[in-house]
């Protein structure tokens, strides 16, 4: 550890509310290709595996919900966008991919991240929220220590 209490590692999960719960597991589960690992609709919630993470998606109406106050809204943003780490690809396969099924997105840019700079594309789900896929970069971590012992 580095004499903090807190040392993160990873991104374990984000929560995400809805009105739109079948269109919203449709992005992340046959867009996105996370697997449902748990759901429990007595209380709204529904949470996806992305990786080593999850993505919860929660129902506005039910129980979990209601905590969180009214529907989203795309007047102001909760969250700018969040990034998911994805196998690497061929920009314009996914690009393809992605007008597929209807998807506003943007151009692919380097952009920096917890691996440094990549490229990546931002996308948007049905709830409005901003998504961000980058190819993960292999051997990242030992690369980094390669540099800062050189």
């Amino acid at each position: 550890m580095n004499g903090r209490l807190i040392n993160i590692i990873a991104l374990d999960h984000i929560v995400l509310r809805t009105s739109q719960l079948a269109e919203m597991v449709h992005f992340y589960q046959d867009i996105l290709g996370c697997s449902i690992e748990r759901q429990k609709p007595d209380i709204g919630l529904t949470q996806l595996r992305a990786g080593s993470a999850l993505i919860d998606i929660v129902t506005v109406d039910s129980e979990l919900g209601k905590l969180g106050g009214k529907a989203p809204q795309q007047n102001g943003r909760n969250v700018d966008h969040f990034c998911l780490q994805v196998s690497a690809f061929d920009e314009q396969q996914l690009i393809d991919y992605l007008k597929q099924h209807q998807l506003k997105l943007s151009d692919f840019a380097p952009r920096y991240g917890a691996q440094g700079y990549g490229r990546s594309v931002y996308v948007d789900d049905p709830e409005g929220n901003v998504v961000e896929l980058k190819p993960y970069k292999e051997n990242w971590a030992e690369q980094k220590q390669s540099d800062a012992d050189s």
